[in-house]
């Protein structure tokens, strides 16, 4: 097949490493394959370079496909990527994120109007936490671009609900697929424990609670750091560990001092994802309080590591921390309840052992890559073979065994 793929940017993220993932096993599985990006900037990190050196999967950068709305600049996209899709001939067109997935897709049906136009919904584009207006008006674009699509995937159920209470497509148009990453380096944790932990001043009796995620509004780690401020005044040697860059880092070691933890508060910045199994072997408990997310893939990063993880009870979380189970689910925001569980499992860690072994079981489970690339082919061959069967594939009852 000939495929094409379109991404906003090639940040350090779950997405960016969802979409590379799956074009480099698609690659790997004999298809022809064409990344699209816009240009990759920001403190979060670069993952161009895993694109054009290791993988056999081309890269062409659209310069004016980029995250912020701007009118000028988003006709230039669209009109880009309609010749580029058009010159091309894709048999399929796999959109990811909010604003290549809106222009993507609008683009595959100027340029491309016998191709399969598939839609990864990450994470929504729409939330609460937005400005009333600016939600409105996201909503409205995903539903115009619902209607040139042939396909969605959610990596999560939350986020399939979500699409349909919304009014975006129908169910029969929708697959979850969770987002797949290599899971044997989360397997071989305990040389990477000793050795990081030592790199990073950390004495063996010292318990960890970790959190990975960038340094940005709605990430939360300013709710972390306020409960953690409460459970060392109990647990005196314990050490919060966060794993990630962004624009926030100052304010957050302003806060940590603040709070009188900034001794106790590593900042360890922006981490190459190879090395994050390496940070989870050093964490005993994972932690994450972001307020917006699909299905978060740090939270399945902890689970795989083994390790129990006390997250917001926000989006995808849900779909992997099994209260009482893989870790404790906590209402947003409430400091009292994170703070009580993130105690019970330094108080217990019997129990905190046993949730983070049955979060590894579930993770080996749902979260292979392998099994990710495999459903999205079969999704691609039964696409295209529905849609050269009718000419109106969106009046067809899909069904998923």
């Amino acid at each position: 097949m000939k495929i094409a793929h379109i991404i906003t940017r090639l940040i350090v993220g779950g997405a960016q490493e969802n979409t590379i993932f799956t074009v480099e096993g698609l690659a790997r599985k004999g298809h022809q394959v064409v990344l699209f990006s816009g240009p990759t900037t920001g403190p979060e990190g670069s993952l161009e370079e895993r694109v054009t050196v290791q993988s056999k999967v081309s890269l062409i950068r659209v310069k004016h496909l980029v995250r912020n709305v701007n009118p000028v600049a988003d006709l230039l996209a669209l009109r880009k990527l309609a010749f580029l899709l058009g010159r091309g001939r894709y048999e399929i067109v796999h959109t990811h994120s909010a604003k290549a997935g809106i222009l993507g897709r609008l683009a595959a049906a100027m340029a491309v109007p016998g191709a399969v136009v598939i839609h990864t919904v990450h994470g929504p584009s729409f939330y609460p936490y937005q400005p009333r207006l600016l939600r409105w008006l996201y909503t409205l674009a995903e539903k115009i671009a619902g209607y040139f699509t042939d396909y969605f995937i959610c990596v999560g159920e939350v986020m399939k609900e979500t699409y349909l209470k919304a009014g975006i497509g129908r169910p029969s148009r929708y697959r979850v697929i969770y987002s797949g990453f290599d899971l044997l380096p989360y397997q071989k944790d305990r040389g990477r424990r000793l050795a990081l932990r030592q790199r990073l001043g950390i004495r063996e009796n010292e318990r960890v609670i970790g959190m990975i995620g960038r340094l940005f509004p709605l990430k939360g780690q300013e709710y972390l750091l306020k409960a953690f401020a409460e459970v060392v005044q109990i647990f005196p040697e314990t050490k919060l560990l966060l794993v990630g860059e962004g624009i926030l880092r100052r304010k957050l070691q302003t806060l940590a001092a603040a709070h009188k933890i900034r001794d106790r508060v590593i900042f360890a910045g922006l981490v190459p994802p190879e090395e994050i199994p390496e940070y989870v072997a050093a964490m005993d408990i994972v932690a994450h309080t972001s307020l917006r997310e699909g299905l978060p893939r740090a939270v399945a990063q902890g689970l795989a590591g083994g390790k129990p993880v006390v997250a917001f009870d926000v989006d995808g979380a849900r779909e992997l921390v099994k209260d009482g189970q893989t870790g404790y689910l906590v209402p947003a925001r409430d400091n009292n309840t994170l703070v009580a569980r993130l105690l019970h499992l330094l108080k217990n860690p019997q129990a905190a052992e046993a949730m983070g072994q049955a979060g590894r079981r579930l993770i080996e489970e749902l979260f292979p890559v392998e099994k990710m690339v495999e459903k999205i082919e079969a999704l691609y061959r039964e696409a295209l073979r529905r849609k050269r069967c009718s000419s109106s594939p969106h009046d067809v009852t899909y069904t998923y065994s």
